[in-house]
């Protein structure tokens, strides 16, 4: 057991520091994996080395953030871990890592009741990181790269660490190839086959039974894109999903439902363009306006992301060859 003691003299300081309800100092202790406590004008911290110095290493840059800003986010500790994370994932240490416990990849905090979830290649590494650091995130790539599952597990990590009151998670319902109107049933049950995919990726992660009870108590939305009109939503995780389908009036529209203390990761892969040759995409044109922006960041996913079955990558490379005629 090792243990750092950090001294505040200012009450101001310790409260801006610990959050509302402690939410500030919960965040870190549970992602770090140490005990905090404050004791005589000084921060402690234990546990054991490793997670001791990283423990340290965030609160000193969140202290940097108060200085600064004079206030401190719920954003600010995310970015904060994200960013001290990082910079714990240099090569002698993860060559350690994965000498100790074979994964060094940097785990997703879902606590309890929950699937272990880690990004699996460098590429998803970085996707994961970037919506950690940023309110907008846009990820292309191929099929299979993790594209929605990882976007989906961050917004479950996010809400399991209060950092967010509810996930929303939407998709365009174009049809590719197949004619909706002749499908049973009403409008809900018309598009449901296009959002079972984002419930698939919940289903894998948390148990039927948690997915059920976050569905039918509104903290988990699944909605198509078409209905978010008019909505704006604070202290939400949006998530995009088959975004190469929306045009770009839809992707404004979608875009500027962000409220308050709410993050967006949007993704799509360009190669799979459902929408009529007239409507120009919303995706590519959003990721070349947007870019710029601080706080926007886009992460480009390969094949040799692809963590489905390796037939997929193969398959994914045989098709990106020269288009066929169609004979």
């Amino acid at each position: 057991m090792s243990e750092a003691s950090i001294p505040i003299d200012d009450p101001e300081e310790i409260r801006t520091l610990l959050g509302a309800r402690d939410e500030h100092l919960r965040r870190v202790r549970d992602s770090v994996g140490v005990d905090v406590v404050i004791r005589d004008d000084a921060l402690k911290i234990q546990g054991d080395r490793e997670s001791v110095d990283q423990g340290v290493a965030v609160i000193r840059r969140l202290r940097e953030v108060i200085g600064e800003a004079g206030e401190l986010r719920a954003d600010d500790v995310l970015k904060a871990l994200g960013q001290v994370g990082e910079s714990i994932s240099s090569p002698d240490v993860a060559a350690s890592e994965r000498a100790g416990d074979g994964d060094s990849r940097t785990r997703i905090e879902l606590f309890e009741s929950a699937k272990d979830v880690r990004p699996k290649t460098p590429g998803q590494e970085a996707y994961v990181n970037a919506i950690r650091r940023n309110d907008l995130v846009f990820c292309t790539g191929p099929a299979g790269s993790g594209k929605t599952y990882l976007a989906v597990a961050m917004a479950l990590s996010a809400l399991r660490s209060e950092l967010v009151r509810k996930i929303v998670l939407v998709r365009p319902a174009v049809e590719a190839g197949e004619k909706l109107g002749f499908l049973p049933g009403d409008v809900t049950a018309k598009v449901n086959p296009y959002l079972r995919p984002l419930l698939d990726a919940l289903a894998d992660i948390l148990s039927y039974d948690q997915v059920k009870r976050y569905i039918e108590h509104d903290v988990v939305e699944i909605v198509p894109l078409a209905f978010m009109r008019g909505r704006t939503l604070n202290e939400t995780f949006i998530i995009l999903d088959e975004a190469q389908n929306a045009t770009r009036t839809q992707m404004q529209m979608f875009l500027t439902r962000m409220g308050q203390g709410s993050k967006i990761v949007v993704t799509g892969d360009i190669t799979q363009v459902d929408l009529p040759d007239h409507l120009a995409g919303g995706l590519p044109d959003a990721i070349k306006r947007l870019t710029p922006i601080d706080g926007v960041d886009v992460v480009r996913l390969q094949g040799r992301d692809i963590v489905r079955h390796r037939l997929v990558s193969e398959i994914v490379k045989a098709y990106s060859k020269t288009p066929s005629n169609g004979r």
